[in-house]
């Protein structure tokens, strides 16, 4: 499995209808309203380095509203208990 995070910037105005339209996107597991440089950040996972194209470029990129994008390639997870303590911070279970 190939995990990108995918920091992005959106028309401010219009996160929740982006973030969801993303989130719908098959590939996205995961999209975060985050503070600071970007509005939202998304978690994609795939098989295939190939697929990475389609769902990015080919179709993330597209959604109206989003202005700019940066991706981060995973190399390898660590923890995935300590990944999700991690963007689960102020939720409760």
């Amino acid at each position: 499995m190939i995990t990108a995070i995918v920091l992005i910037k959106t028309s401010v105005d219009r996160i929740p209808e982006i973030a969801e339209a993303i989130a719908a996107i098959e590939g996205v597991s995961e999209v975060y309203s985050v503070t600071g440089s970007y509005d939202l950040v998304a978690m994609v996972r795939v098989r295939r380095h190939e697929d990475l194209a389609e769902v990015i470029p080919g179709q993330l990129n597209k959604v109206p509203g989003v202005a700019h994008t940066e991706t981060q390639i995973a190399f390898r997870t660590y923890s995935q208990h300590d990944l999700e303590a991690a963007f689960a911070l102020g939720l409760d279970e």
